[in-house]
């Protein structure tokens, strides 16, 4: 099972631009798994400094923090930054995901 998370370039783009935008001065884009959602299991993001257990990913100077138990779920992941005419959104290509619902926002592993 792979431990990684892949950060593309858009999304490394994309994550320091927020990074820098933010009043809070945080270090990177926390990327979490929580109970939830029609299917079980949803994606929480949020801008965060990095805890002293947390494994940190990071792509061209843009970090990206998962918490071990999020790990366990993202594990192979690749977090892509997509920006079309009808919207603007990070998108998760998880391999874990055997089922996710019919708009996308909750998982199953």
């Amino acid at each position: 099972m792979a431990t990684e998370v892949q950060i593309t370039g858009s999304a490394a783009h994309r994550i320091k631009e927020l990074v820098e935008l933010d009043e809070r001065n945080c270090t990177g884009l926390r990327l979490k798994v929580v109970g939830g959602g029609c299917s079980g299991l949803q994606y929480k993001m949020d801008l965060d400094d990095p805890k002293p257990t947390d494994r940190i990913f990071e792509h061209d100077g843009a970090k990206v923090i998962v918490d071990l138990k999020s790990l366990l779920y993202l594990g192979g992941t690749e977090l892509d930054y997509k920006e079309t005419l009808m919207e603007a959104a990070f998108v998760f290509q998880n391999p874990n995901v055997k089922r996710s619902c019919g708009c996308g926002a909750s998982f199953v592993v």
